[in-house]
């Protein structure tokens, strides 16, 4: 596709916005919402939320060499000599508006996933199998909200054919929202899970929220959905376009057959498709990035990418940085690194990865209390203390508060030795005790809520082991 051209009076049109001062003509480079990070050059926008004001560092902003400012009042770039200035009342929604218009101009097709769990990987392993036909644009780590999506579109203006991007959401509304920046043409819906449950009445009420996905859909348009989750397939009938099925257990369109779990070695499959079937090689650990496997697979064969490519790609994949990602260290330890974030249903994948791996001298598990749970947290973490006990563990040290506290006593009446569980308040206890408990040829999962920040937890072993 042709570059888009976005220049300061076409922006302050497409933001709905007017330009205040500068050269109408003059380009709109790379668009920055935070001094600390802003080059010469960039156009910086001024957002107001709870806990932040950017309009307090326009000027900072302006020093740094900034081309232009969006703001709400023109009056606070000053005499900003040169400069270009577009006001808008709210410049949240004029970056919304802007994103959306660069979206449309740059005619790329979109693929917009969201999920309880698997989104960010999801996203990856589809861009990664588009690639082998088109050039695709992905989002960056997982700018997915009101902010991040529309910074995220207006990357578009380099001519991508494809735009791979994820939505999340915790609270009800934020998914519609979501979609009508982005107006996908593919939508995929990875899961319902029990992700942000805290925010919500019940695994069914983050179903319809999660179900905003279908919203002003055409019938055109292409949804891809996992047939295993009944909850999702229910609300999937739905959909005005054409759906494209994927799952393990169920008759789906893009369906995983004689499963292997091979543990630490990943996953083989044969994978049947409405074009054919192939073998399945996975290095990604879990049944779980089997499932994501399967969605971008779906998403492949929907834009026609030949399935030697996509068993090629997917034999090569690595996971993203602490998604999962196994490290064999030089000091003998073997880490599944998978300390980004946590809910039930990904940990209780993680202890099944764990049950089936073989050849360590002993399996530890390091888990951070599970964040936005509400008042099902101290339940969840019960049920997941039982599974970790049900996993082979030789030690489990819990993270965090009162719920993680009651992970470790659930896993000590479901079996485990109580010499063997501990619970400490925070990752750099944890850490330490790592230290002192782990040894050369352990097996050791380290998962928790980003709020935990068990990846301190992580580069202290990497440190020690290296």
């Amino acid at each position: 596709m042709p570059p888009v051209s976005l220049t300061a009076g076409v922006f302050a049109a497409a933001a709905g916005g007017r330009l205040a001062s500068g050269n109408a003509a003059t380009a709109i480079g790379p668009v920055s919402i935070d001094t600390r990070t802003l080059a010469a050059g960039d156009f910086f926008v001024a957002l107001r939320g709870e806990r932040f004001d950017g309009e307090a560092f326009v000027e900072e902003a302006l020093r740094k060499g900034a081309a232009g400012v969006l703001v709400r009042d023109a009056a606070l770039a000053g005499a900003a000599t040169g400069a270009v200035v577009v006001e808008a009342a709210d410049t949240t929604r004029a970056l919304q508006d802007a994103g959306r218009f660069v979206r449309r101009e740059s005619r790329a097709r979109v693929v917009a996933i969201t999920g309880s769990a698997g989104k960010t990987t999801t996203k990856e392993i589809s861009a990664d199998l588009l690639s082998a036909k088109y050039q695709v644009f992905r989002n960056k780590g997982n700018l997915n909200n009101h902010i991040g999506l529309p910074l995220s579109l207006l990357e578009l203006r380099s001519g991508p054919d494809i735009a791979v991007v994820e939505l999340g959401m915790n609270h009800p509304g934020e998914i519609r929202t979501l979609v009508g920046i982005a107006e996908p043409e593919v939508r995929v819906w990875t899961n319902v899970g029990d992700a942000h449950i805290g925010f919500f009445a019940s695994a069914d009420a983050i179903a319809d929220a999660k179900a905003e996905l279908l919203d002003d859909a055409r019938p055109g348009d292409v949804l891809v959905a996992n047939a295993d989750d009944a909850r999702l397939i229910a609300r999937a009938a739905s959909f005005p376009g054409r759906t494209v099925t994927f799952g393990i257990e169920s008759d789906a369109d893009v369906r995983a057959v004689d499963v292997e779990s091979r543990g630490l070695d990943g996953t083989r499959a044969t994978v049947r498709t409405p074009t054919g079937e192939f073998p399945l090689r996975s290095p990604l650990l879990g049944l779980g990035n089997l499932s994501n496997a399967l969605a971008a697979t779906a998403v492949a064969v929907t834009f026609d990418v030949p399935l030697s490519a996509i068993a090629e790609t997917i034999a090569a994949l690595k996971p993203a940085h602490h998604r999962g990602e196994l490290l064999r260290l030089p000091g003998g330890l073997t880490l599944v690194d998978d300390s980004y974030n946590s809910s039930p249903a990904a940990l209780s994948q993680s202890l099944d990865t764990m049950a089936a791996a073989t050849g360590s001298a002993r399996k530890l598990a390091i888990l951070g209390e599970m964040l936005e749970l509400g008042a099902h947290a101290t339940r969840l973490h019960e049920e997941s203390g039982a599974r970790a006990a049900g996993a082979g563990l030789d030690l489990l040290i819990t993270v965090g508060n009162d719920a993680a506290r009651a992970m470790a006593d659930a896993a000590i009446r479901a079996g485990m030795r109580a010499a063997a569980v501990f619970h400490v308040p925070d990752a750099g206890q944890a850490a330490d005790l790592a230290m002192q408990r782990t040894r050369p040829g352990d097996l050791v999962l380290v998962k928790g809520s980003r709020g935990i920040g068990l990846d301190a937890v992580v580069r202290r072993l990497k440190a020690e082991y290296a």
